[in-house]
């Protein structure tokens, strides 16, 4: 065996040797730094964890009073007047109205039309001078019978009671008065049928159609045009019946006095714009349900719809508005708005910094508030912010004035580093 071959057993032990060092010195080590460190750990302080194990939250002060809840539904505008107008005579349209054309704003008593009167003239005429003639029959009648009275003087004793009568010519009198009648009644006829040849308006209103021209020739149940009255509209609002209770009806009381229905605050956005509004009042329930929604129908009353009187937007009829109606007042309750009203009607109340959940008795809800009678005590914070844990007893505490800058000094420093 050479001396290279003698040599490697004592190299290799020497190696092993080495790395069993090596490796003692490194779990010394690591065993020198676990003691510092764990000599050199802070220790925690109970106020600090405390602190922060109560939730910051945002409170509003409950306030007890009588208030107003507002119901807000979608109604349709409707005409209250809406008639198709016709004429009760038939001839020709000689004459037609400048503002009697789709838009056109007419009042009481002004010409829209005028059908030819020729015909209609002439029958008066001819009426008339029949009625004259059987007026002249009457007075030369009344002459023979003064005539007759006179013999019948001096024939008294002659003449008996069933002649009496032939010889005052009573049958002829009765005839010509009765003809005289007719005529006069002809007469009234023909005028009649000659002022209807002028087709008025029957109230203040705006032509909605106009279906002739002139030249046309009309008769009796055609359509000329359509007019809609311009005093006063309709909207026909769709509200659930549990809210019925809560609006005022018109309505009179035994000594006379008289109870207007609730106040509506009309808005349609589209038309004229966020910040316009109308005012109507409730005129009255109608009796049935809508086949549709089942919802209840209330009809409300809209003076001056055009604004004609005012600077007021107007009604676009067939067009679907938002009504808010004042409902009854609602006494001796607390108004939370409805998002802090939590479920199965419970509000979170903050009382000696720990959370309560209170059970609550709601009136009545509205789009906006619920009406609280029971539950809640004035002057209790009720808490506003949404909790990620939810039990009596929870920690809280109020987000004070210098957090509140805090944060938004936070939140927009994180605003600027996302951005840059």
């Amino acid at each position: 065996m050479s001396d290279a071959s003698k040599q490697r057993p004592k190299w290799r032990w020497l190696r092993i040797l080495g790395t069993t060092i090596t490796c003692l010195a490194i779990l010394g080590a690591s065993a020198a730094a676990v003691v510092v460190i764990n000599k050199t750990e802070p220790t925690a302080q109970q106020v600090n964890a405390t602190r922060k194990s109560s939730a910051l939250v945002d409170t509003i002060t409950a306030e007890r009073g009588t208030y107003s809840p507002q119901l807000v539904v979608l109604g349709t505008v409707e005409p209250a007047q809406d008639i198709t107008l016709g004429p009760r005579i038939s001839g020709q349209v000689v004459e037609l109205s400048p503002e009697f054309i789709p838009g056109g704003m007419v009042s009481k008593g002004d010409l829209l039309l005028r059908i030819d009167p020729s015909d209609f003239e002439n029958a008066v005429s001819i009426s008339n001078s029949e009625l004259l003639q059987k007026e002249a029959l009457w007075e030369i009648e009344q002459a023979r019978q003064r005539l007759a009275v006179k013999e019948l003087e001096m024939l008294q004793d002659t003449i008996d009671d069933t002649n009496r009568g032939l010889v005052l010519r009573e049958p002829q009198i009765a005839s010509i008065k009765a003809e005289m009648a007719a005529a006069k009644a002809s007469l009234e006829r023909a005028q009649l049928d000659l002022d209807r040849t002028e087709v008025t308006a029957p109230f203040d209103a705006q032509i909605l159609t106009q279906s002739v021209n002139i030249g046309s020739q009309v008769r009796p149940g055609d359509e000329l045009a359509r007019l809609i009255g311009v005093d006063e509209y309709w909207i026909m609002a769709a509200v659930p019946i549990r809210t019925l209770r809560w609006i005022q009806f018109p309505k009179t009381s035994e000594d006379g006095t008289s109870t207007e229905g609730s106040k509506v605050i009309l808005r349609n956005t589209d038309a004229w714009g966020p910040d316009a509004q109308r005012e109507g009042r409730v005129a009255r329930l109608i009796g049935t349900l809508d086949q549709q929604t089942r919802l209840a129908r209330v009809l409300i009353t809209v003076a001056d719809p055009l604004g004609r009187e005012s600077d007021a937007p107007p009604l676009i009829l067939d067009t679907l508005i938002e009504t808010q109606i004042e409902g009854k007042e609602i006494n001796d309750v607390i108004r939370l708005p409805r998002d802090y009203v939590r479920d199965q009607d419970t509000v979170w109340v903050m009382k000696e910094e720990q959370l309560e959940i209170r059970e609550t008795q709601v009136v009545f809800r509205d789009a906006e508030y619920a009406y609280i009678r029971e539950g809640i005590e004035e002057g209790e914070d009720i808490v506003t912010t949404t909790l990620a844990t939810v039990a009596d007893g929870v920690g809280l505490r109020k987000i004070t004035d210098d957090e509140e800058s805090n944060e938004e000094t936070v939140d927009s420093d994180e605003t600027e580093e996302t951005t840059e």
